[in-house]
């Protein structure tokens, strides 16, 4: 069996999604890790479905839609079990959401009014034990936001997240810059 290393900032995702439910602390750290591995699509949807499902129970419904339907399809043709989760159903269980976001959106107020739309979260099924055992070891470290952050203010958590992320940034272009400086030029100043 493979052993498969996941990033820290994924576990904390899927221990902020399926633990807590804290759908804006899922945005927080996932959107560190996209941009950290250069805007991958895959962490794009997985960042717009919890995206989604906030402004759903915040009762943003065009808002959730249009998040909802863009991870449907980020997420639509990635492999049914691509980072150890169970993808297909948690795509067929965010189209299922957006379409019946559609269906209010569409009917505008008073089609909310004869057939509102019921809020209920998802869980990510996690597929792979090797995944499964780092989010249960992470979940003891990684404390809940209580009360849960409601509205799109970033905290020091955020700033902290995105110093290192920066600092990071910074260290490979310093690398970069390194390895592309002509010969007999390396480690002058």
């Amino acid at each position: 069996m493979v052993n498969v290393s996941y990033e820290p900032l994924y576990v904390a995702y899927l221990v902020y999604f399926n633990r807590d439910r804290d759908y804006f602390e899922c945005h927080e750290v996932l959107e560190e890790l996209w941009l950290k591995l250069d805007r991958a699509p895959v962490y794009k949807g997985l960042l717009q479905i919890a995206v989604g499902l906030y402004h759903f129970r915040n009762g943003n419904f065009r808002g959730g839609h249009m998040m909802l339907d863009s991870a449907v399809h980020k997420l639509e043709h990635a492999s049914p079990q691509a980072l150890g989760i169970n993808m297909a159903k948690l795509v067929d269980e965010a189209r299922a959401c957006a379409r019946q976001l559609a269906a209010a959106v569409v009917g505008g107020s008073a089609g909310l009014q004869r057939q509102p739309s019921v809020y209920r979260d998802l869980t990510i099924e996690i597929v792979d034990p090797g995944l499964r055992q780092a989010v249960e070891d992470a979940s003891p470290s990684i404390p809940a936001n209580i009360p849960q952050q409601r509205g799109p203010r970033r905290g020091e958590k955020h700033e902290q997240r995105q110093q290192a992320l920066e600092a990071s940034v910074r260290r490979r272009q310093a690398a970069r810059s390194f390895c592309s400086a002509p010969p007999g030029t390396k480690g002058t100043t």
